[in-house]
């Protein structure tokens, strides 16, 4: 290799590093137009591609933008059809688009794809009671309480779902357990699992909520 070689070979390292960043990392940025610039124009292609049509799906999720969401989703499952959280985003937009039975479906495949993160059992039980199957809504929560006990919203909402089921006890242990867990980001499944145990306590609830959407 000559002298005058190494220089260039360094700034061409150092352009696909920069490339291959914005590929990645282009859903970051709340603005589509730079996934939308790596997609047209990068000569990245394969399943690397796949990167930048993941960022805008999560920036049109962001945004309530099912169908366009959807879109990305559908493309990137294309070029990369083994990673587990393109299935898992796509369920999310399809959740939201009360296409419950699509989300089941790709959450099935994220978890087959990747069995140990809870989050998407926890979601697809969401899924689950959102059409009405509380028996395997409760199943799939319980299996996302097993890998993360310190998740407080999915003891919340399994306890929605015993609630709804009318097994009062154990939606009182639940929102029990919600209580005593750190609440997150904010207060409210706090707040939830405090109003619904009030009600088991105190009174009869006069209508019996449903797991959030």
């Amino acid at each position: 290799m000559t002298k005058a070689a190494v220089p260039l070979l360094i700034v061409l390292g150092v352009a696909i590093g920069l490339s291959t960043h914005t590929v990645v990392n282009c859903g970051d940025e709340d603005e589509p137009d730079i996934c939308s610039a790596v997609i047209g124009f990068s000569p990245l292609r394969g399943s690397l591609i796949a990167f930048a049509y993941e960022g805008r799906g999560r920036i049109a999720l962001r945004h309530g933008d099912n169908g366009r969401a959807i879109a990305d989703f559908n493309e990137a499952i294309h070029l990369n059809p083994n990673r587990a959280s393109l299935y898992r985003d796509r369920a999310k937009a399809y959740r939201q688009n009360g296409e419950q039975e699509l989300a089941i479906a790709d959450y099935d495949e994220a978890i087959a794809l990747d069995p140990k993160p809870a989050a998407p059992y926890h979601e697809r039980g969401l899924a689950l009671a959102a059409k009405g199957d509380l028996d395997r809504a409760i199943l799939s929560y319980s299996t996302a309480v097993r890998l993360d006990p310190t998740d407080a919203q999915a003891r919340l909402d399994r306890g929605l779902a015993f609630l709804a089921r009318g097994q009062a006890a154990d939606a009182g242990a639940d929102f029990e357990a919600a209580l005593a867990l750190p609440p997150g980001k904010d207060s409210r499944t706090h707040d939830a699992a405090r109003a619904k145990l009030a009600e088991l306590t105190h009174a009869e609830p006069s209508q019996v909520s449903t797991p959030r959407q």
